[in-house]
């Protein structure tokens, strides 16, 4: 199967009716579409000469282009490696080398960053800019047939961040991404060919991922000409576009719950938020309620599973007479339709209601594995399971919380950072003896990261400049530290592992 499918059956279905739009205007039809991505497909076949399974990768905000491109790849058989255009240059070319791509198609604003690459990256062979000469000259070739592709064959590399310090591709095939669509319009939405995906957050993750159900049903995908969340954009594209669904971080909901432009707006044409990546605390959520009405979904998925382990319903979200309403909406939800999901402890064993233990789900949905990392793929999928890493438990209703990550992950406005990155980085200065850092809450953002930093005997204590400065050069900005700190030690046990959740209830009580 090949997801490119989804374009061509609405072009026979729907040839006129809007496929993409930017802002308030239709950039292509589904005829038009389907044109586009048959071109680029003959393209990278003769002009890039990839083969069947080569990896392109995707580097640029959002932007008509980059669902043409993804298409593009899977029509022409190929695996789309969508990379988050925040990362910074020695991350992005950490992901290109390591999925071996040799195409990079990129916008205006990366396009340097990318061609830097060349040379240091020895699989890169190419830099497309789009739109622009190169990207013009492959949308006029002629088109060529779609390419057969297996149910197992890999279709989207989806890199997530470690905690090893290194992101690791999860490798998404057709099937999983199919699942993860009819486990959509299970649990989350119908959806009818007059509706509307608005892609605020960043096609390299959840909007992408959950802008595919909508395209194989022939919903408008509509690309925000702002590319980000700006209440008054987003309150004039959903007076433009009936039926409007758009993913969010609980961040960008509480950003626009308190939004003048959206409050005092005509929201009778959205139909579904659908938000997830991090908690969303009881207030916000009430706000948000109050502001959208019971138009919210929450969703609870990793890259390795897609969007997809629980869900809360609109439905459940409305239903504010259950005696156990204000709990549940303190959880994750429950198991999505095309999963299993358990609560398990350190020998695989499933634990009874109400003990905390490791989520594992299985299923059709689950990813084959990690892209060239077999160690990594053994360590999280055992037995058929996925291991997430995240502790929880079920109720007696069977509604999954969330107590506690056993990676220590921490989601700052929606974007997974893995301290063990961050602190990779600081402890590349020449004075820094040990560093640790973790989470902490904060009100605007979720969380916020905090560096705890000590200093080599004898040595010269390190700047806040310096150490911020360090960070900027390495890693992306979102992942820097808010705050560091210049301790004397670490609080370790009694093995010499550092205790962080010393750290984190220390920075909870100053809270």
């Amino acid at each position: 199967m090949n997801l490119a499918t989804w374009v061509h059956r609405n072009s026979a279905l729907r040839p006129d009716a809007p496929a993409i739009a930017l802002g308030k205007s239709v950039h292509a039809t589904w005829s038009q579409f389907a044109t586009t991505i048959s071109s680029v497909a003959t393209a990278l076949h003769e002009t890039y000469q990839l083969e069947t399974g080569a990896r392109v990768a995707i580097v640029m905000r959002n932007r008509a282009e980059y669902l043409e491109t993804m298409f593009a790849a899977w029509h022409a058989g190929l695996v789309a490696v969508p990379i988050n255009a925040r990362l910074h240059r020695d991350e992005i070319a950490y992901i290109v080398g390591h999925s071996g791509s040799s195409i990079v198609v990129a916008d205006d604003e990366h396009a340097d960053d990318v061609r830097s690459l060349m040379g240091d990256v020895s699989c890169l062979r190419s830099v497309i800019v789009a739109p622009g000469q190169d990207w013009d000259r492959m949308v006029s070739s002629a088109p060529s047939p779609m390419v057969e592709r297996l149910a197992t064959e890999s279709a989207w590399l989806f890199y997530t961040s470690g905690t090893t310090g290194r992101p690791k591709g999860a490798t998404l095939s057709n099937r999983n991404l199919l699942m993860m669509s009819l486990s959509y319009f299970a649990d989350i939405d119908p959806i009818s060919p007059n509706d509307a995906v608005l892609h605020a957050a960043p096609l390299s993750h959840g909007s992408g991922l959950y802008g595919l159900p909508h395209i194989a049903r022939g919903a408008v995908s509509v690309i925000p000409e702002s590319g980000g969340v700006e209440g008054e954009e987003i309150a004039a594209l959903i007076s433009r576009w009936p039926g409007t669904s758009f993913f969010a971080s609980p961040t960008m909901v509480k950003r626009l719950t308190s939004d003048t432009a959206i409050t005092s707006a005509d929201l009778s044409n959205l139909k579904t938020i659908i938000y997830g990546g991090a908690p969303m605390y009881m207030a916000d959520l009430e706000d948000a309620l109050a502001v959208f009405g019971p138009k919210l979904a929450q969703i609870y998925g990793q890259g390795e599973t897609p969007m997809t382990i629980t869900a809360l319903s609109k439905a459940q979200h409305a239903n504010t007479t259950h005696p156990r309403w204000r709990d549940h909406m303190q959880s994750v939800g429950f198991p999505r339709t095309d999963v299993e999901v358990r609560v398990v402890d350190e020998d695989g064993r499933s634990l009874p209601i109400d003990e905390i233990g490791e989520v594992v789900v299985r299923g059709d949905v689950v990813m084959s594995g990690y892209w060239d990392n077999d160690a990594a793929t053994a360590e999280t999928i055992r037995d058929g399971w996925l291991y997430t890493g995240d502790m929880g438990s079920f109720d007696e209703n069977g509604c999954l919380t969330l107590r506690d990550r056993s990676k220590d992950l921490v989601i700052s406005g929606g974007m997974n950072i893995y301290p063990r990155e961050v602190e990779e980085v600081l402890l590349q200065h020449p004075t820094v003896k040990a560093v640790a850092v973790v989470g902490r809450p904060d009100p605007e953002w979720g969380e916020s990261l905090v560096a705890f930093v000590v200093a080599e005997d004898g040595a010269r204590v390190p700047t806040v400049d310096e150490l911020d400065r360090l960070c900027i050069e390495r890693i992306a900005r979102y992942k820097r530290p808010k705050e560091y700190r210049i301790v004397e030690s670490l609080p370790t046990n009694n093995y010499g592992k550092v205790v962080k959740r010393e750290l984190r209830e220390l920075l909870e009580s100053e809270a």
